[in-house]
């Protein structure tokens, strides 16, 4: 009997269970900051006239902070514990997946300093200095070594979708990151790009464009085709249509970035191909959205009773109009009145809240439970409160934004019969004010249910233990 104890082999969930708990707190960090900057545009008085505490400093670091820090936590916690469950097997080299860790905690750390002080390469989601980078680069490597070699010690033959996903996600990361960050280092935190010119635009935006396809969409896609079926109890509606919507999502993607640098001093034809390539993205993202919702066929009345359910489902309804209106955007005629304009933060939002946010809560409150020995969080009536203050909360930012933004477009095209401008920028600044302040609330409802969220964890955490959970036995033929 102790002989069978010794030999019986763990999923090693001490990496899972701390990129989850790092997940919510770095959660509360980012929104907490992303409030602070919308209350600036409404009141600049908030930046106290301290420079680390201006819009132009924090605005990166709620960027920074909520994809690389909330999202990429998530993403290493989920993606370490699905491959382990689908593949029948532990982790390939614990001990690196412990570093990539702390070697992550340390980018944000580094990021959350560097920022506020000024220290930038002035590209979006890629504005850290060159140390910074190679450390990102360090531990990306890292965790493919860690991702891949699981599977590849798979105890099944097949992979599963979920790991397409996240496998993509890595590799394409990868890339995007190392190109897109080439640079001259001028100092210890200071370095001039590689790229000059309106080809550093166009790398910049091939990099920005699918940090959104790649970070944001693929890898929660992964999490998506694991957390929905286990919470729902049903399989994945299609799991042909989930491999169509793989190779036609991840071959798609990467064409689309010029769509950000219309009506710019980029070639016209690649404006034009960025263009047609986001529309064409419409078919695989509603295609994923739908084996998704349509999963639940059958199982409609677990969304009455089932709050972390609702989180998954109506997550892909955010990724379902997400990824029609930013196609509708990449047409030049529409972008002509979006672009510049506050209608672009809103489309962005209603991915990143409402798609992003969503489905990582809803995982995470699957997985927390799990990690610490429960058989349910501490109190599911704070995940539904929660539930509300999010979705209210996102509603508010996004519908305040689009009117923003189809205002400001108008104002700035109307002319008047002798081809002067109808309104004054200073005119659209302030009939946008109102909608800024709607922003501000909504975020706060956002930022409320995020702490919801951190209490209802650490409640379930420190009542519960750290478990471990011997790895499933396996049918010899499928070995």
């Amino acid at each position: 009997m102790d002989s069978l104890k010794t030999n019986t082999a763990h999923y090693n969930d001490s990496v899972v269970r701390q990129f989850s708990i790092m997940a919510v707190v770095w959660g509360v960090v980012g929104m907490a900051v992303g409030v602070l900057v919308a209350s600036q545009l409404a009141w600049p008085e908030l930046n106290f006239g301290i420079p680390w505490l201006s819009f132009g400093r924090l605005r990166p670091l709620h960027t920074n902070a909520v994809i690389f820090a909330f999202g990429g936590s998530a993403l290493f916690a989920t993606s370490y514990y699905v491959v382990q469950r689908t593949c029948h097997t532990a982790l390939f080299l614990p001990k690196l997946a412990t570093f990539t860790f702390w070697g992550w905690q340390l980018v944000i750390l580094a990021a959350a300093i560097s920022l506020p002080l000024g220290y930038t390469q002035g590209k979006e989601y890629a504005e850290l200095e060159w140390p910074i980078d190679i450390l990102i680069a360090v531990v990306w490597v890292a965790y493919a070594i860690v991702f891949f070699g699981t599977i590849g010690i798979r105890k099944v033959k097949h992979i599963y979708v979920a790991n397409w996903f996240f496998g993509a996600f890595i590799i394409a990361v990868a890339l995007l990151h190392i190109v897109n960050s080439a640079s001259i280092p001028a100092g210890w935190m200071k370095s001039y790009s590689a790229y000059a010119g309106v080809q550093d635009a166009m790398v910049q935006w091939w990099y920005g464009h699918n940090a959104v396809g790649f970070f944001l969409t693929a890898g929660f896609l992964g999490m998506m085709y694991y957390f929905v079926p286990k919470q729902a109890g049903r399989p994945v509606y299609s799991y042909r249509l989930s491999i169509v919507h793989f190779w036609a999502l991840i071959f798609t993607y990467m064409w689309a970035g010029p769509h950000h640098l219309h009506y710019t001093a980029l070639p016209d034809w690649t404006q034009s191909v960025g263009m047609l390539f986001s529309l064409i993205l419409l078919a695989p993202s509603w295609g994923g959205m739908i084996n998704g919702v349509m999963t639940l066929s059958g199982a409609w009345h677990k969304l009455r009773d089932d709050p972390i359910l609702r989180f998954l489902i109506v997550s892909l309804s955010f990724y379902g109009m997400s990824t029609f209106e930013g196609p509708m955007m990449a047409i030049k005629t529409v972008n002509a009145l979006s672009h510049y304009t506050d209608w672009t933060v809103g489309h962005v939002h209603s991915g990143a809240l409402g798609w992003v946010g969503l489905i990582t809560m809803g995982s995470l409150y699957y997985l927390v439970p799990r990690l610490f020995g429960r058989e349910k969080m501490h109190s599911v009536p704070a995940i539904e409160l929660h539930f509300w203050m999010a979705t209210i909360g996102i509603v508010l930012y996004i519908a305040a934004m689009w009117i923003a933004g189809v205002m400001q477009g108008l104002m700035w095209r109307a002319v008047n019969a002798d081809g002067t401008l109808t309104y004054t920028f200073v005119e659209s600044v302030k009939a946008t004010y109102p909608f800024y302040v709607i922003r501000v609330v909504g975020g706060l409802l956002y930022l409320a249910g995020m702490l919801v969220m951190a209490w209802n964890v650490a409640k379930t955490a420190m009542s519960g233990r750290a478990v471990k959970v011997p790895v499933v036995a396996v049918n010899p033929a499928h070995a």
